[in-house]
């Protein structure tokens, strides 16, 4: 491909799911210098259908969409090498798929000790809980003893999970601390949380204000209204890890009564919300806290991030409430470019100087405009 595309020296590639099935080939182009776009599958769908000709899925179909959504799309993004942030994701990842299955470990543990132990055991059992239990138990039938070797191998396997639970959240730990983030000073943002917002945020810069970002981690509601009758209604959308993330630490917010987030709750609760609605108001909040800390992040340097200063809305303690009442991005939603080249890098622009105002002088016949010099010919003009 890249020999049939070398005659095109200024080529920008287009790929249907960069972040899905073409997440490789995306990544190999960018290690060899190229320009990549993420088009989104749905985006290249619509464009197929709505098209005039031929809308059969085929490969110069599919080609054809994803170039004209590419050139059309005004909210196609454009990918970069995968990061530090790679590594938080993968050790996020791994720590929860662990979670899932010491669950399954529990459960099953459960249920052999529930036909061992009269009345079973405690719901939040531990490895040495199950241990001390089968101590107690007397095997004296084969069937018996059965149950109780099955039972001591799922708790070999619960202390295995628990160790590497441990491991993959020390590595998580070291990952973060790594990158210099400041979210980790809002209460409920541990390792993990951290990990997993800064894993699949990537860059915040991206976003360009927290409504955005609240829509992208589905925190955002969704209006349904009709007429003049404003509802809205909870949102499945955006991306569900990261949501998850959010919501650990507000429940841990809510669980511990000095935290400003308690607070917030128990406020939202006294003007007349639900639990669960109140519980999605937090969650936005801690929504704009994480983006006010993560945009304070992206615009210091690494060596000089420091806990000083204001960082926007925020639910620490010792830091008071702030929302910018400024744009911080220019326009929200821009409009269509009609090309894929990237935006000319010139730096800060300078202010445009403020043209000269011409020296007028008011008489009875009216208004007196003064000759101005024309710098072609270097005589007086004048002009109306």
């Amino acid at each position: 491909m890249l020999e049939w595309a070398g005659g095109w020296r200024r080529r920008t590639c287009a790929i249907e799911g960069a972040r899905g099935l073409g997440h490789l080939l995306a990544q190999q182009l960018l290690a060899r210098g190229e320009r990549m776009l993420d088009v989104p599958p749905k985006l290249a769908a619509r464009v197929r259908l709505l098209n005039t000709g031929q809308i059969n899925k085929t490969d110069d179909n599919d080609a054809r969409s994803v170039a004209i959504a590419a050139v059309r799309g005004h909210d196609v993004t454009e990918l970069s090498v995968e990061d530090q942030t790679v590594v938080m994701r993968v050790w996020a990842r791994r720590y929860h798929d662990l979670g899932r299955l010491r669950t399954q470990a529990v459960c099953r543990l459960h249920t052999v000790l529930g036909e061992l132990v009269p009345g079973g055991v405690r719901r939040d059992l531990q490895a040495s809980q199950a241990l001390a239990a089968l101590d107690r138990i007397d095997a004296e039938t084969p069937i018996v003893q059965a149950k109780v070797e099955l039972a001591r191998e799922l708790v070999a396997d619960l202390q295995r999970l628990d160790a590497q639970r441990r491991e993959a959240k020390r590595r998580a730990a070291l990952a973060v601390a790594a990158s210099g983030t400041s979210i980790i000073e809002i209460y409920g943002v541990g390792p993990i949380v951290a990990a997993s917002v800064l894993g699949y945020v990537r860059d915040i810069r991206r976003f360009a204000n927290r409504d955005r970002f609240a829509s992208y981690n589905g925190t955002a509601p969704i209006e349904v209204s009709s007429g003049d009758h404003k509802v809205h209604r909870l949102s499945r959308r955006g991306n569900r890890q990261l949501n998850h993330a959010i919501h650990l630490a507000a429940v841990t917010q809510i669980r511990y009564r000095h935290t400003e987030g308690r607070a917030y709750y128990e406020r939202k609760r006294e003007e007349g919300m639900t639990g669960k609605a109140a519980l999605r108001a937090l969650k936005r909040k801690i929504s704009d806290a994480l983006y006010a800390h993560m945009i304070d992040d992206a615009r210091r340097p690494a060596l000089i991030r420091t806990r000083e200063g204001n960082r926007g809305t925020t639910l620490h303690p010792a830091r008071p409430a702030h929302t910018p009442t400024h744009r911080l991005f220019g326009q929200a939603t821009p409009g269509p470019r009609p090309t894929l080249e990237p935006p000319p890098v010139n730096g800060p622009l300078e202010p445009r100087p403020a043209p000269a105002r011409r020296r007028t002088s008011r008489s009875a016949a009216g208004v007196q405009v003064e000759p101005r010099t024309s710098p072609q010919s270097g005589r007086g003009q004048e002009r109306p």
